[in-house]
């Protein structure tokens, strides 16, 4: 079905040394960068409404999972319902990944050839085959805004021949998945942009090799894998500085499941656009937030009578009036609303903290309020 018309736009606003404010458009709304995808595994971001994304969080985007939703509810399910936006009520963008990461965490349950990957369902044990075109329908049929490409991710510590080898196979599957785009037609009325990802591990030439390879494809943007997969920090920084290096200036980019408030300060500095992770909503349901002030346990104990905002510049980011001892009872009740204020809270934080970042850069004094702000994230309340 072809689209209604052609809306999908990248933009550069202002570039401050390597920190970069942009917009995205989609036929589901701008998008303006830097931003924080907020992750919605299965079609459903922990913990949070739909309505509290939008209203609360502000988030024009959010993410959803390939490999968990072709298992369930299953595509057909999906297709019925007129594509994931009207099935989870959604109607801003949505990005969706291509499994590739569950191809890295399923290790004991899969099997990886040229052909593509055999892997057991984490439900039931049923086998399934994904390959670069297979998993290219799977994609159009969800409908998301943004498709990524299939890749493997390699795991760390990865030895020089296998994150060799590894590349080298995602790049044929870059091609495959351009191919086969080319010939699938898109399955709703609108247009959707296509990222493939580049590989290497942590290793300088193999970065440098995919990145250029990538860049050849001419997609509409492009995403950098194999990070934040226990590397430390420092590694990645000097992987996404070599790679945004030679990535076009002028398309997105997105560095894939990354990571702390100071992991993304940190890498839009050196040119990244797109961030998502699992962590703000991840650590609010164990009591761990995040604050302009630094990183908070509502468990402890000093906070039973503290009845001081979670961050005393919470009203700027999330209109709540919750005290710290609220909260912290809520979390040793074990009431689950507990878990729902805290992970509004930490998304409304991610998407304060990068609006912030997109600011600082329009004014340009990004760097030195960058500076400041990763000093005092750094700090446990």
């Amino acid at each position: 079905m072809p689209y209604k018309e052609k809306r999908l736009n990248f933009s550069l606003e202002k570039i401050e040394g390597k920190a970069r404010a942009g917009s995205i458009v989609t036929d589901h709304g701008e998008i303006q960068t830097p931003i924080f995808m907020p992750v919605g595994t299965l079609a459903t971001v922990k913990g949070v409404h739909q309505h509290e994304l939008k209203e609360d969080t502000k988030a024009p985007i959010i993410l959803g999972n390939t490999y968990h939703l072709y298992l369930r509810p299953g595509i057909e399910v999906i297709k019925k319902a007129g594509g994931l936006h009207r099935f989870m009520g959604w109607d801003r963008s949505i990005l969706t990944d291509s499994g590739g990461y569950q191809v890295y965490s399923l290790a004991d349950n899969r099997k990886i050839n040229e052909n593509g990957v055999q892997f057991k369902s984490h439900i039931d044990g049923s086998k399934h085959l994904f390959t670069p075109e297979s998993v290219m329908q799977i994609e159009r049929d969800i409908g998301a805004d943004i498709i990524m490409a299939f890749d493997e991710c390699t795991p760390y510590p990865c030895d020089y021949k296998y994150a060799s080898d590894s590349m080298h196979m995602t790049h044929r599957w870059l091609d495959r998945c351009v191919n086969a785009l080319s010939e699938i037609p898109y399955t709703y009325d609108y247009e959707q942009a296509f990222f493939p990802i580049v590989q290497g591990s942590v290793y300088k030439d193999l970065r440098i090799q995919s990145a250029e390879y990538i860049a050849k494809a001419n997609a509409f943007g492009n995403a950098i894998g194999g990070l934040s997969v226990g590397e430390p920090a420092e590694e990645m920084y000097a992987m996404s500085e070599v790679v945004c290096n030679v990535l076009p200036e002028q398309k997105p980019r997105y560095l894939m499941g990354v990571g702390t408030p100071i992991n993304l300060l940190e890498n839009i500095a050196l040119g990244i656009d797109m961030f998502d992770c699992v962590m703000p909503t991840r650590n609010a349901r164990n009591g761990m937030l995040f604050t302009s002030e630094g990183t908070i346990n509502i468990k402890n104990k000093k906070w039973h009578d503290d009845f001081s905002p979670i961050d005393e510049n919470a009203h700027s980011y999330v209109d709540t009036s919750y005290s710290k001892a609220y909260l912290r009872h809520l979390f040793v009740a074990n009431e689950f609303l507990g878990k729902q204020i805290a992970s509004l809270h930490n998304l409304a934080f991610y998407l304060w903290l990068v609006k912030e970042a997109r600011r600082h850069i329009l004014e340009g004094d990004f760097y030195h309020w960058k500076n400041k702000m990763v000093s005092k994230m750094d700090k446990r309340l």
